[in-house]
């Protein structure tokens, strides 16, 4: 389960987010424009204000402008900045009476009608706003910004092709500013034309370097096009351009994971989750990303604020229990598939999690009804089928067990496990021909299966074929030398031989790798137990046993990772900071061992 939204619908919402930034007015230009509409442009006290809104007081240009107006509601330069200051603090009804009052006094003024379609637009007023620029670009059709104000009404009425015409005449007019050539990518890219779209980023880019958004927009518009390598390099020059810019963290991440560099996609994630925390994709990206890391705090942590922000996003709810149930908080991960199972009760796969949380709690014949009603919603689901076989086998009802994997199979016989679980099945009852079928079939579906190959070794050996059994378990023991058992049973195997020098070796190997099993098991229970007294508020005997967990096993990355949430907890945050390099470092080293 992940965030679907192609690169193409976030740069559709990038530019949705650029249009409404963009109706704010820049006083300077209006100084431009307005000092010579009208005498009172002379006027100290609409000079004073000017200068206190260009300088950001904005509550000194406030009691400027509302003064002229008050002494002279005619006065169209007062009335217009007046509206755009109330605009700008937040007042919109109030600076849309203002502007309104522009027009009325002004109906020939094309930038007045300019001004009072983005604060219509920007209420939500669109066919009105429409009609507003319509008038200013017919006023002023050499007017750069009305067909720039325009074009951005029109992309936010998903008028794209109209508003790519508008924004063209926009650059025409003055073709040297870098944020209309950026635009006009943007709606390019809407129109998936990324080649001119990349054209105009970089015709903007070419107006100036630094100019951040193009830097964006032009990365996302490369990764879109399949060229990962350059949209990279672009985006990291969007990071150093404006370093609080979550998106541009948040797609660097994307082309991170992509690549894939998990580690560096992760801090990425982590740093845009911090500037934007209610942008659902980069705590859906994040919280997936830790979970397949190991930090099931972060991604618990990542998938409740999607529920804060998406309370009624059942994919939410179900990654949420997917992480619970990865931190062995079984009962609140049934509570989540409840909930997601609620909001969207035709969709098979949340009954197909709850069954597992429930089989992962030893409540079998919950998780069978799960199952079961899972299929009345998908009858050829091949994983629901498997699951259910697999609870009927842990039952020890075989003869179930064994009809829901032949059912697996007929559905989807490119499925290795199936096989194999029907392998151990017709083992355990004795028919060893037919197992050592189901065996090599998932050896050849699945040729790095070390399990399976060891299995199959166990099989031949009980059956009397020690040279089949000592090729299969060696096979194994390829695949995963750390694997205990096949050691072992390779080592009895040769005995059977005769070749006890050999098997004394396969014997002190296996010996020792159970060894480190065992400390790896304990480990794994103190800091499960760490856990749950953390999560009960007991951060002393959390911690007590982590310190218990990691002195059994110094290269047990989640004890290390807990240690440093409870130690976050208990607000010694320097000994958490080193416990988390430590786990990342591990982390690293495990993932780049594989």
């Amino acid at each position: 389960m992940s965030f679907h939204g192609s690169p193409l619908h976030r740069l559709k919402a990038l530019a949705t987010l650029a249009v409404v930034s963009a109706f704010v007015i820049d006083p300077a230009l209006l100084a431009q424009k307005q000092s010579s509409s009208s005498v009172s442009s002379t006027n100290a006290v609409y000079q004073r204000g000017l200068a206190a809104w260009q300088s950001g007081d904005l509550a000194s240009a406030h009691v400027a402008f509302e003064s002229m107006v008050k002494a002279n509601p005619r006065n169209v330069d007062a009335q217009s900045a007046f509206g755009q200051v109330l605009w700008q603090q937040g007042n919109l009804d109030a600076a849309i009476s203002h502007l309104q009052a522009v027009t009325r006094l002004r109906p020939d003024l094309a930038i007045g009608h300019v001004h009072l379609g983005q604060a219509l637009a920007q209420q939500g007023a669109l066919s009105e706003a429409a009609r507003e620029l319509l008038k200013g670009v017919s006023l002023a059709p050499g007017n750069p910004q009305a067909h720039e104000a325009l074009a951005r009404l029109l992309s936010l009425e998903q008028k794209t092709d109209q508003a790519i015409a508008e924004m063209r005449r926009a650059v025409e007019l003055e073709p040297d500013r870098p944020e209309l050539r950026d635009e006009l990518g943007s709606l390019l890219a809407q129109k998936k034309d990324f080649s001119a779209a990349q054209m105009e980023f970089r015709t903007a880019l070419g107006l100036n370097p630094q100019y951040q958004p193009a830097l964006l927009h032009l990365g996302v518009a490369m990764l879109e096009s399949g060229n990962p390598d350059e949209a990279k390099q672009m985006l990291q020059r969007a990071v150093q351009a404006n370093h609080n810019d979550g998106l541009a963290h948040y797609y660097l991440g994307s082309v991170l994971e992509s690549q894939p560099d998990q580690s560096a996609a992760l801090d990425e994630y982590q740093y845009a989750a911090k500037l934007i925390p209610n942008f659902v994709p980069v705590q859906t990206k994040l919280g997936l990303l830790a979970q397949r890391a190991g930090d099931t705090q972060t991604a618990i942590s990542s998938f409740r604020a999607v529920i804060t922000a998406q309370p009624d996003n059942p994919e939410a709810r179900s990654n949420l229990g997917l992480a619970l149930l990865q931190e062995g908080d079984f009962d609140a991960a049934v509570r989540q598939f409840e909930l997601a199972i609620g909001l969207a009760p035709a969709d098979s796969s949340y009954r197909n999690n709850l069954g597992a949380a429930y089989l992962q709690k030893g409540d079998f014949d919950s998780a069978i009804r799960q199952y079961q009603q899972g299929l009345t919603l998908a009858p050829n689901n091949a994983e629901l089928h498997y699951n259910l076989g697999l609870v009927f086998k842990l039952k020890d009802d075989l003869a179930s067990a064994n009809e829901e994997l032949q059912k697996t199979i007929k559905l989807d016989p490119t499925l290795p496990d199936p096989h194999y679980t029907l392998g151990v099945i017709l083992w355990q009852r004795g028919k060893f021909d037919e197992a050592t079928e189901q065996l090599k079939e998932v050896a050849r579906l699945k040729p790095d299966y070390a399990e399976a190959y060891y299995t199959l070794g166990t099989v031949y050996k009980q059956a009397g074929n020690l040279s089949l059994a000592s090729e299969a378990l060696r096979r194994a023991i390829q695949l995963q030398p750390d694997f205990a058992g096949a050691h072992i049973t390779l080592a009895a195997v040769l005995r059977q031989q005769g070749n006890t020098q050999a098997a004394a070796a396969e014997s002190k190997l296996g010996a020792d790798l159970t060894q480190q099993t065992m400390t790896l098991q304990a480990a794994t229970f103190a800091t499960n137990s760490g856990i749950k007294m953390m999560n009960a508020g007991d951060l002393d005997g959390a911690i007590a046993q982590f310190e218990s967990a990691i002195k059994s096993d110094p290269s047990y990355a989640r004890a290390h990772q807990q240690m440093a949430t409870a130690l976050e907890r208990k607000g010694d945050k320097d000994r958490a900071s080193q416990e988390l390099e430590v786990s990342r470092q591990l982390q690293m080293k495990s993932t780049s061992v594989k």
